[in-house]
């Protein structure tokens, strides 16, 4: 019976790691102003992200601290979220509504999440190497392309 115990609990943990992760996945709609005029609705899937109806190889790299989530969307550092760290590629000269891109002339190749409640936040950015996320990096950034609100 002990043994059980600790199989159960390890799968109920293994299982609320799981879900938490999976928090953005799914079907979101635009609902900040940057979202309505550049990117459209967004779908979340283990290995694609999909954006005004095209899609793009995704790569779950890390979860972020709430530190992290803290400097790159404002979130209140003692709450304690977590959000997503993803590769993926999007080419510079891929357009979505309205002829924008998402980092102008450059390559889009890191994408952060953050989901508090109905509401998923995202964060784009250029560059090869992983994006800084401290307080100060974000705001001396230059691969920081945009954050992006939609709601379920």
């Amino acid at each position: 019976m002990g043994k059980f115990r600790i199989f159960l609990a390890a799968g109920l943990l293994l299982g609320g790691a799981l879900s938490a992760s999976a928090q953005d996945k799914g079907y979101w709609r635009a609902a900040s102003s940057a979202a309505n005029s550049i990117t459209g609705d967004i779908a979340i899937a283990p290995t694609r992200v999909t954006i005004n109806f095209s899609s793009f190889p995704l790569a779950e790299i890390r979860r972020l601290t709430p530190a992290e989530v803290s400097a790159v969307f404002a979130a209140d550092i003692n709450t304690g979220a977590n959000g997503d760290l993803y590769r993926l590629k999007i080419p510079a000269e891929k357009r979505f509504l309205h002829h924008n891109t998402l980092c102008g002339t450059d390559e889009t190749e890191w994408m952060a999440t953050y989901v508090s409640g109905r509401e998923l936040r995202v964060a784009f950015f250029s560059g090869s190497a992983a994006p800084q996320m401290t307080i100060d990096a974000m705001n001396n950034s230059s691969a920081l392309c945009g954050v992006f609100t939609y709601s379920r």
